[in-house]
């Protein structure tokens, strides 16, 4: 359920929750959370609108969610909570250095577009880092492999002077 809520917050589907909003059905209606019918329609858009390979790192997710104990989701939402604090005061930093003065839906959109344009950079951010380390580890991979095999007797017999007295380091 916590990773519909953060992937319809990611997207911008968050609801807030309580307060003054109206009763379904009339007043007589038990207090709960506000219908979410007319949201569905545009959940199922944004769901369509996913690229393929985003729609199946979110299945695994809610499946990890879903096999994740109750400590470990509590874990997960409160890191959920500093990264949105986070992201928060960088927005709020980014409008601050831009001198631009927006309120409301204004606001709003520069948040949304902040939020995207961040998102496109720590992709591709993430993407170098990957194409490096792939570049990297086969040299690390053999430098680890020279540095921990074991020397053959014949060849251990003859690679050290005699003498030497002390080992390489």
């Amino acid at each position: 359920m916590l990773a519909v809520v953060i992937f319809s917050s990611r997207l911008g589907l968050a609801q807030p929750h309580g307060g003054n909003q109206p009763q379904p059905h009339g007043g007589n209606a038990p207090r709960m959370a506000p219908p979410q019918q007319h949201l569905r329609p545009d959940l199922r858009n944004r769901w369509n609108a996913l690229p393929p390979d985003e729609r199946q790192t979110f299945r695994k997710n809610a499946e990890r969610w879903m096999q994740m104990s109750p400590e470990e989701r509590k874990v997960m939402r409160d890191r959920e909570k500093i990264y949105r604090a986070q992201v928060q005061r960088e927005v709020d930093a980014a409008l601050r250095d831009t001198g631009l003065r927006l309120e409301g839906e204004k606001r709003a959109q520069f948040e949304q577009r902040y939020l995207q344009e961040r998102r496109r950079i720590e992709q591709s951010l993430h993407q170098e880092i990957d194409s490096k380390r792939q570049q990297q580890l086969p040299a690390l991979q053999e430098r680890l492999k020279k540095e921990f095999q074991e020397p053959s007797p014949a060849a251990g017999s003859t690679s050290a002077p005699a003498g030497s007295g002390s080992p390489k380091r």
